[in-house]
């Protein structure tokens, strides 16, 4: 992988990690578009620490408060030491599936047809959810339970197409969670699993003479910029708009995709 490829990769993948449209799927779309070589499932991974430093900053104060409320035993119940529990018990469900289906993972789940699928199938749901959640509550009314529904959303973005913020954003609107609020707890949410993947996986990556540490890191240094960009787009864009958009994107990307790869079998 050069340079060049790396650097567009990372774009995708800063641009698409946090808008509702599947990165995982971009990342595996656009080399077989451009006739590039696969990274592979150890790439996707690797190259999301370039967003997680993007999510990182981004919400640097919100965590920093986090942190300091739980090593304190008097604020250990306010809203923000509970807002960190509910994060890491959140991933917990992503943690056991990422582990029980790895291979499936990095092998058959990675087909076109299957991205396909799901990123019309999520669409489909996204839409209902537009159509029949109320969108009344605020990020501080999240509680444990919702945080565990949320988390076993999450889980199923580790099948290509899914989208892991799509799957999380859409999880907390039915819960009636209001869309820039529900962004918010699907990004924070993001933290911990993609740290954890990222750095699994990192080790084989550099194992892997097809991708050089220069590259990966232009890579990530892209991926974070652009991911820090559409972080800040997104919850601007939800305080005052619906996901419609995104439905339509997914719905005719997922079909394209399904005519090329039909259109490959003959």
């Amino acid at each position: 992988m050069t340079t060049l490829q790396a650097a567009v990769l990372g774009l995708v993948q800063g641009i698409t990690e946090f808008l509702p449209i599947s990165s995982t799927a971009h990342l595996r779309l656009f080399p077989a578009l451009l006739s590039w070589p696969d990274g592979g499932a150890a790439f996707a991974a690797v190259i999301q620490l370039g967003t997680l430093l993007a999510v990182v900053g981004f919400f640097l104060r919100d965590l920093g408060r986090m942190l300091l409320a739980a090593s304190r035993p008097e604020t250990r119940g306010s809203p923000e030491a509970r807002m960190l529990l509910y994060i890491v018990a959140g991933t917990v469900p992503i943690g056991v599936a990422g582990v029980l289906a790895r291979h499936a993972i990095e092998g058959p789940l990675r087909s076109l047809p299957v991205i396909a699928s799901m990123l019309v199938a999520v669409a489909l749901v996204m839409a209902v959810v537009e159509r029949t959640s109320r969108f009344e509550r605020a990020l501080d009314t999240i509680t444990l339970r919702d945080a565990l529904l949320v988390g076993l959303a999450q889980a199923l973005a580790l099948v290509p197409g899914t989208s892991r913020s799509g799957i999380t954003l859409v999880a907390a609107m039915i819960l009636g969670v209001r869309r820039d609020a529900a962004a918010r707890f699907s990004f924070l949410l993001s933290i911990p699993a993609v740290a954890a993947a990222g750095v699994f996986e990192l080790p084989k990556l550099l194992h892997d003479h097809e991708v050089g540490a220069g590259a990966l890191v232009v890579g990530l240094a892209t991926a974070a910029i652009a991911g820090y960009l559409s972080i800040a787009w997104l919850l601007r864009f939800l305080r005052t708009r619906t996901t419609y958009g995104f439905v339509v994107y997914r719905v005719i990307l997922g079909i394209a995709v399904l005519v090329a790869w039909f259109g490959s079998l003959r």
